[in-house]
C-alpha cells in the first residue's frame, strides 16, 4: 500500500477570494519554505522544458541595473 497524504481543499466563491486564500496560505509559511517551493517549481520546469537546459539551474538569478 502506498503513502497516503491528506489534502485540504478550500472552496472560494470568486477568483478574488481564491487569490486571497492563496496569499494567506503562503504568508503563513516561513521565507525558507517559500524559497523551497520556488526551487522545486524551477526544477520541475527545467525537467519538463528540455530547451531550457542551457539556463543556469543552480539558484535564483540576481540582476542589478544601474540607472543614471
Amino acid at each position: 500500500m502506498g503513502l497516503m497524504r491528506k489534502v485540504w481543499v478550500k472552496k472560494a466563491k470568486s477568483f478574488n477570494e481564491a487569490q486571497e486564500l492563496d496569499r494567506n496560505y503562503y504568508l503563513k509559511m516561513s521565507p525558507e519554505q517559500r524559497l523551497e517551493i520556488i526551487q522545486l517549481l524551477r526544477e520541475r520546469y527545467y525537467k519538463i522544458n528540455k530547451e531550457a537546459k542551457d539556463a543556469s539551474r543552480k539558484g535564483l538569478r540576481r540582476i542589478i541595473r544601474i540607472i543614471q
